[in-house]
């Protein structure tokens, strides 16, 4: 029995061991990102021949940004952030493998959203930002629903002129 309990404690031990090592392995690296959005309406504001951009009918978006250490010593990562001025991201939550938030925007598309980035590894991320709200179009206010996912690929330790970001609609 005893030697039972101690084959036990020791698979637990490499068990926590293993664990441990695999959340070091999940931590991202600083620097250089390239990141792959696509944005799906699930409540377009437009008719489908009037979207405003390539973006809006869903083509995908290609950008890179630069991830800093403090970045994520703090996040985990980028910081989050919506796009657009109007837009504030509270309850921050940092996670072993990534973050969470939440997003309130005002005008002119005012409502409410979820940011969540987790890390696949230490060289990739996804991340997806879901938005409900309202927006004006001409004189009318129109019920919109988005989302955006993205993929992030490590591209090295040396950023170059891109500057650091903390969109996770960038990101």
């Amino acid at each position: 029995m005893r030697v039972h309990c101690n084959i036990l404690i020791a698979g637990a031990g490499a068990l926590v061991l293993t664990l441990i090592a695999l959340a070091q392995h999940l931590k991202p690296k600083p620097g250089l990102y390239q990141v792959t959005n696509k944005m799906t309406w699930q409540q377009s504001p437009f008719p489908d021949d009037m979207k405003a951009s390539p973006r809006e009918r869903g083509a995908p978006h290609i950008a890179q940004t630069c991830i800093t250490q403090a970045q994520i010593d703090k996040y985990n990562g980028p910081k989050p952030e919506a796009s657009g001025g109007s837009c504030q991201i509270t309850n921050i939550q940092k996670r072993e493998n990534g973050v969470t938030a939440d997003m309130t925007c005002g005008p002119p598309m005012a409502g409410k959203g979820t940011v969540e980035t987790r890390w696949t590894d230490s060289r990739h991320s996804k991340s997806t930002v879901h938005f409900t709200g309202s927006m004006h179009v001409g004189q009318n206010l129109k019920t919109v629903e988005w989302t955006i996912d993205s993929d992030s690929t490590y591209k090295g330790p040396d950023c170059g002129n891109v500057t650091h970001s903390g969109s996770s609609s960038d990101f």
